[in-house]
């Protein structure tokens, strides 16, 4: 299944979720904020919502500063 990520396409070998993919690049311990085809999913459904072929995922990393 392929995904395009933050503009890049990602070739995924399985079904993902969310929590799954967001595992799987890295990014489970850092605070981020996650969208999918242009509709942002809440941190409490990303281990319920199921991420399908051709999804549009932006990963945004949060920075602090001021």
């Amino acid at each position: 299944m392929t995904l395009t990520v933050n503009g890049k396409p990602l070739e995924v070998g399985q079904k993902l979720n969310a929590a799954e993919l967001i595992l799987q690049l890295g990014y489970q311990n850092q605070r981020i904020a996650l969208e999918v085809n242009e509709v942002i999913i809440a941190k409490s459904q990303h281990s319920e919502f199921a991420l399908s072929a051709g999804d549009k995922v932006e990963i945004i990393k949060a920075v602090g500063g001021g």
